[in-house]
């Protein structure tokens, strides 16, 4: 008897377990219909369509070619007789590399250091919600908008550069129309515009900084620049870790401050990995070639993940 009522009981709880199971796939099914939609099916394509020719139009004209498309974006035959400086001075994929890596080696830190000034800055004083509030606003604005006001703000006779000109620097260039300030202009632009956002997150993980250690600090006779130095940046590690990683892959991925700022201009001087994958798919229609450039960026953003899991086990070993 015992041993038939641990059994219809082992049988309400396998139920229960499987109707439970039903009820977490029910909510994860939304979620997962989006990203097999809309991600991971076009990843596939893409992936395949890299060993492709294809102009567009007719599907029934797609033509295998195999890694013909990579050879062809990383100029192999060329870069083979005159080295790799040919490939990053003159090969487009090189180029586009080269611009992305600058732009995120200069955006990621003078990002952090603006929304850690402006994250200590805003902690404790008065007004603080109305100066968070100014300062997040640029990230949830119009980005078209932003980037006409800027445009117009550092064009030749633009208040940037009457500025500039009033301290004494002779500078009567447009930034966007000229090939060594172009780039700078873009870096100037999601600076100003994505300080904003990180520094709300800087503050939240002051919040968290135990008052215990600041008092101890304190007392040990440490002032203001010692406490920050060997108490609050270190216990802001995981956050400044998290917030490089996310800016480095959104560097890697940017394309509107620069399609509608300067268009890849002038020249090549703004091309990125992003604009480069839209010329090639939407002004030259060379589909294959586009689909094996994204998987290129698609590479560089996996090593970057990768990356980050490796450095937050070692951050949780420490």
């Amino acid at each position: 008897m015992q041993h038939a009522e641990q059994k219809r009981a082992r049988a309400r709880m396998g139920r229960l377990g499987r109707k439970n199971t039903l009820i977490a796939y029910s909510f994860l099914a939304p979620n997962f219909l989006g990203f097999a939609i809309f991600t991971l099916v076009p990843v596939i394509c893409a992936i395949a369509l890299s060993l492709f020719e294809w102009n567009g139009g007719d599907i029934s004209k797609l033509k295998f070619v195999g890694l013909e498309n990579y050879a062809t974006i990383f100029n192999t035959k060329k870069v083979a007789e005159k080295g790799i400086e040919y490939f990053f001075n003159r090969v487009d994929l090189g180029i586009a590399l080269k611009n992305t890596a600058f732009y995120t080696l200069i955006t990621v830190p003078l990002t952090i250091l603006c929304a850690l000034a402006l994250a200590m800055l805003l902690n404790k004083i008065k007004g603080a919600v109305a100066y968070r509030t100014i300062f997040f606003f640029p990230y949830v604005a119009s980005m078209v908008a932003i980037c006409v006001c800027w445009s117009f703000m550092l064009m030749k006779d633009g208040p940037v550069n009457q500025l500039i000109m009033g301290l004494g620097i002779p500078f009567n260039k447009s930034w966007t129309a000229d090939s060594g300030m172009a780039i700078w202009s873009i870096i100037l632009v999601s600076v100003w515009r994505n300080m904003g956002y990180y520094m709300v997150i800087y503050l939240a993980a002051l919040q968290g900084v135990p008052r215990e250690l600041l008092e101890a600090a304190t007392v040990d006779g440490a002032g203001k620049w010692k406490q920050f130095l060997h108490v609050t940046l270190p216990q802001l590690k995981p956050t400044t870790f998290f917030v490089s990683i996310m800016m480095i892959i959104s560097c890697f991925k940017i394309y509107d401050v620069v399609a509608i700022m300067t268009d890849g201009g002038p020249g090549r001087a703004t091309k990125m990995l992003v604009t480069y994958i839209y010329d090639e798919a939407f002004v030259k229609v060379r589909y294959g070639q586009a689909s094996a450039i994204s998987m290129v960026l698609l590479v560089i953003v996996l090593l970057i993940t990768i990356l980050q899991f490796r450095s937050e086990k070692s951050f949780s070993n420490d």
